[in-house]
């Protein structure tokens, strides 16, 4: 059975549009901020030790979204990430974002690990692959 990492982020103000609810570009923000705490916390890289030790990054290459129910200023999101598909440079995603039981929004990124001073796809080192297969959930 894969693992399944999580974290939650209060819904702001600064996330939310006149109406109260959050703007759909910012739920693109807190996509970003699961990759990074996942990275973190859940591989024990962090993207500072990657990008400015290291010298690799991990920019998203494409991004499908859906949104299933609005998101409200004070609500406690938990977002879940799992890794779909683990290719030689490429990441596939599921990242999704609840209230409670209710689902608010799905994405599916694919982040490709490049070399910070070429931009060019690298291969996954094996400790970074190693933790990353821990996700692998293998539902496409």
């Amino acid at each position: 059975m894969s693992e399944i990492f999580q974290h939650q982020i209060k819904v702001l103000f600064q996330h939310c549009d006149p109406a109260g609810i959050v703007f759909y570009p910012r739920y693109f923000e807190m996509v970003n901020q699961t990759v990074e705490e996942w990275h973190d916390a859940g591989l024990g890289h962090s993207f500072s030790q990657m990008h400015m030790e290291s010298g690799y990054g991990v920019p998203t290459v494409s991004i499908g979204a859906e949104f299933s129910a609005p998101s409200h200023m004070g609500d406690l999101l938990t977002w879940s990430l799992s890794v779909l598909r683990l290719g030689r440079t490429s990441a596939h995603l599921r990242i999704t974002a609840k209230c409670g039981d209710q689902l608010r929004m799905t994405a599916t990124p694919v982040l490709v690990y490049v070399h910070m001073e070429s931009g060019r796809p690298v291969p996954w080192s094996d400790g970074l692959r190693a933790e990353m297969q821990r996700y692998l959930s293998g539902d496409l």
